[in-house]
């Protein structure tokens, strides 16, 4: 009966050898083996190996030499001092050399994760990435402590479910290199590995150390952010516009919102941005600057009104660069931001007229404190006289400036004028404690151009009554009535001052400036008509003066 080992030996489809026991000789060979080296059995016996073969033609293959000259390649493996050899078809082998050096080239390691045995093979470039020693394999604990935790865990995941749907995948994890520990991120494509069965052996991928590109698009990631952060802070739109296309493409929600378009109307390109948002007035200017900013590849910085799709107007700042894709050539696109300045301007607008507002308002006060100077000393009877009348007359006027300061829209209240001024002399002043003023009118806002002459005559008109008329005794009565008639911008003031239970009245014998106030400076300054009468039972006093027209701008809640 035929040895069963014998007839599997002789009977084997690849080229098989017993060697002798230092390995250096074949013993025995069978026929598939005398087959390939052109060799009959019996002539392989005995033969050196050394004389067999010419040197390696790539890695685990060998340059063997025929009994005829010829030379083969062959893939020779050792097993317990049993030789086999297999014929390798110099195209494939080829073509395996070429693979593995694009590989190489590309910075791809090959593996191969078997999981009957549970070992991970590397090829030279993957061990070198993982900073593991070449030629030994891993196993799942090796490179498991390669990984944190989390890190860990997540692989495992990923692969299960590629596991599961029988796909190929692909992931970056980062991990401690071996040797130095340092911290790399690898990219990770594999594919799992079937039997014909379906059965699940294994998987086999290519890694690569992808550290420093994962760091480049992370830097990245964080300019793009930190920027988003900023041009959010600063309430800026940023925008391309692609000039060949003429089309925009806008990066962020703010451009949106400051053009008040929804995202599904689109954006705006040149010739729509020019022609039917942006105002007449402002279109040469805006056409100018990019024509200017592209001819010496300067920023371009403009400003102009645009309409947004609520059809309200609104004033915008822009800035931009255009960007060439080499020097000397025409830019292909505009890269730039835009602000809503509407507020802004406005706010310095205001300002502006605020200051102008206040150079006049010092002007006309330092003329008046001249004026107040003057008139007292050439009335007063002694320097108490004057000090009296200069320091009652100077409050009168600061007060009537701490109201204007205080409103909102820098006006002074006709009742709270006259109100400040009487209150001393009739209790609260509003209707009279004792009965001896009555105040009567509508709400009247006087703008400051009028409400400082106003205030002026308000006090005068206290102060004489005081002194000579109705509030000189314990029996007078100032009755203070006004209205607004239709007529001009805001309509015309009439106001009305009646004195009643003072001492008997008699006509000044020689204008004082209180009289020059009332008379000039009312008529001067307020436009206003006024006549005066002093009866005997007492002094009264009427005026009509036109309401100036606000300045719009002055309102700080327009």
């Amino acid at each position: 009966m035929r040895d069963p080992h014998r007839a599997a030996f002789e009977d084997a489809p690849v080229g098989l050898a017993i060697l002798t026991p230092d390995g250096a000789a074949i013993r025995d060979a069978n026929a598939c083996l005398a087959d390939l080296l052109g060799y009959a059995r019996e002539a392989l016996a005995g033969t050196s190996l050394a004389t067999l073969r010419e040197g390696a033609a790539s890695e685990g293959i060998e340059i063997w030499r025929r009994r005829d000259g010829a030379l083969l390649d062959v893939r020779v493996r050792v097993n317990g001092g049993v030789l086999a050899v297999e014929a390798v078809d110099a195209d494939e082998a080829v073509r395996a050399e070429q693979n593995r050096d694009a590989l190489t080239a590309a910075g791809l390691g090959e593996w191969r994760w078997d999981l009957g045995s549970g070992r991970i093979g590397l090829s030279r470039r993957a061990a070198q990435i993982l900073g593991h020693p070449p030629g030994r394999s891993l196993t799942w604990p090796d490179l498991r402590g390669m990984f944190s935790e989390g890190e860990a865990r997540r692989v495992r995941r990923v692969l299960r479910r590629a596991f599961a749907r029988g796909r190929h995948y692909t992931l970056e994890c980062r991990l401690a290199r071996g040797g130095d520990g340092r911290s790399i991120v690898v990219g990770v494509r594999g594919e799992p590995v079937r039997a014909p069965d379906g059965t699940l052996t294994g998987t086999v991928g290519v890694l690569q150390d992808v550290t420093t590109r994962v760091e480049a698009r992370d830097a990245l990631l964080g300019r793009e952010q930190r920027l988003r952060v900023a041009t959010t802070l600063a309430d800026l739109g940023i925008f391309e516009w692609h000039m060949l296309e003429d089309s925009a493409t806008w990066e962020n929600e703010r451009m949106f919102e400051i053009f008040g378009r929804d995202p599904a109307e689109g954006t705006l390109g040149k010739t729509e941005f020019l022609y039917e948002i942006l105002h007449p007035d402002d279109r040469a200017e805006v056409r100018a600057a990019i024509s200017r900013a592209l001819k010496e590849d300067e920023i371009l910085r403009v400003s102009g009104r645009i309409r947004r799709g609520d059809g309200a107007w609104r004033t915008i700042d822009m800035a931009g660069r255009f960007e060439r894709d080499a020097p000397n050539r025409l830019p292909r696109r505009l890269i730039g931001v835009v602000a809503d300045v509407t507020d802004r301007r406005y706010a310095e607008e205001r300002r502006t007229l605020l200051i102008r507002e206040l150079h006049h308002r010092v002007k006309n006060t330092l003329a008046t404190v001249q004026a107040i100077v003057g008139s007292t000393a050439r009335t007063a009877s002694s320097i108490e006289a004057f000090y009296e009348a200069f320091v009652g007359r100077i409050k009168s006027l600061a007060h009537t400036h701490s109201v204007l300061t205080e409103a909102t829209w820098q006006t002074a209240d006709l009742r709270a004028l006259l109100a400040n001024e009487l209150r001393p002399y009739a209790g609260d002043a509003q209707g009279g404690l004792d009965g001896r003023v009555s105040l009567e009118g509508p709400t009247v806002a006087l703008p400051s151009e009028i409400a400082v002459p106003i205030g002026m005559a308000i006090h005068e008109l206290t102060t004489n009554a005081a002194k000579y008329g109705a509030l000189s005794n314990r029996t007078g009565h100032v009755d203070a009535r006004w209205s607004v008639e239709p007529g001009g911008p805001q309509g015309v003031l009439h106001f009305a001052w009646r004195e009643s239970g003072g001492p008997p009245v008699a006509p000044p014998r020689r204008q004082g400036f209180g009289s020059r106030l009332l008379q000039r400076v009312l008529s001067t300054q307020v436009e206003a008509e006024v006549v005066t009468d002093y009866a005997k039972e007492g002094f009264s006093l009427t005026m009509r003066a036109p309401l100036p027209a606000r300045d719009e701008s002055l309102n700080p809640l327009a």
